[in-house]
């Protein structure tokens, strides 16, 4: 079992840039699929970002795509996600996840996660 430990959110003007982190501790860190699911007040979770065991292949979320760069460093068990050109609609709570996924197709869906973090707020002022 591993447990995951985000940080690195706050207040931002739109436009902003933050970087999150999401620091993992137990288990593998490198046997895991690491991604990054938000949620809006009232709102589903949805997911925003994927990176596979290495490093090596990403996936993105479209509203995100182009703005937001997902990284690891397995060395330090810890999964980042750059997040620039901030708008109000990237407000909510982030949250990590790391999963053991057998088919790269199932990136984008929680179920596929068997660890989370417990969140950190993002907020995104006009």
């Amino acid at each position: 079992q591993v447990q995951l430990e985000e940080s690195g959110g706050g207040l931002v003007q739109g436009g902003g840039s933050l970087r999150l982190s999401c620091v993992a501790s137990g288990g593998t860190f490198s046997r895991y699929f690491m991604a990054w699911f938000r949620q809006a007040p009232e709102k589903e979770r949805e997911f925003v970002a994927a990176i596979n065991w290495t490093g090596g292949r990403t996936y993105y979320a479209d509203p995100v795509k182009g703005r937001f760069t997902i990284t690891r460093d397995n060395a330090k068990s810890t999964a980042y996600l750059e997040m620039n050109s901030l708008n109000p609609e990237d407000t909510a709570v982030y949250y990590c996840a790391a999963g053991n996924l057998n088919l790269y197709s199932t990136y984008m869906w929680p179920s596929a996660y068997h660890s989370w973090g417990q969140g950190t707020q993002v907020t995104v002022s006009s």
